[in-house]
């Protein structure tokens, strides 16, 4: 007869599920150029790995559609999401505006490498809190502090 056991591993035994949500975060990164989204993915993960050996940190998800972050999107999961502003078939404003009817308490940061007008944007989108904003091009120390501050 079978028993669910646990491995006789102690590491294991004292890593509680609660103890793993706070350890780990999922982000997730929208933006139509592969070259930011593979630049960004690989230097957080580079940071992650040579800070801690990649037992605690930033797992990193990217996509490169709008449509197809939005069609893979899950409830709960990511804890913030990196979007750009300029997408192609939507901007990134109405992507969140979709994303947050799935999930109201998923943080997002909004990057662009333009100039924005907070306010004409607060009268269009007045759902969206434009709190977080990163203006590209980033340098990774930059983005993983922004990203900490914002998981914090």
């Amino acid at each position: 007869m079978k028993t669910n056991r646990r491995p006789e591993n102690p590491s294991y035994e004292s890593v509680t599920l609660e103890d793993k949500k706070r350890r780990w975060k999922r982000i997730l990164i929208i933006d139509d150029d592969p070259d930011v989204t593979t630049t960004f993915k690989v230097g957080i993960e580079d940071v992650n790995n040579s800070n801690n050996g990649g037992d605690v940190g930033i797992e990193v998800y990217t996509a490169n559609d709008p449509k197809t972050a939005l069609s893979e999107f899950k409830l709960n999961f990511y804890d913030l999401l990196l979007i750009d502003i300029n997408l192609p078939t939507m901007n990134g404003f109405e992507l969140c505006e979709k994303i947050l009817e799935i999930d109201i308490n998923v943080r997002v940061c909004f990057m662009s490498s333009g100039e924005i007008n907070r306010e004409a944007l607060r009268e269009i989108y007045p759902a969206i809190s434009l709190g977080c904003f990163i203006r590209k091009p980033v340098t990774i120390d930059y983005l993983i502090n922004r990203i900490k501050s914002e998981l914090d």
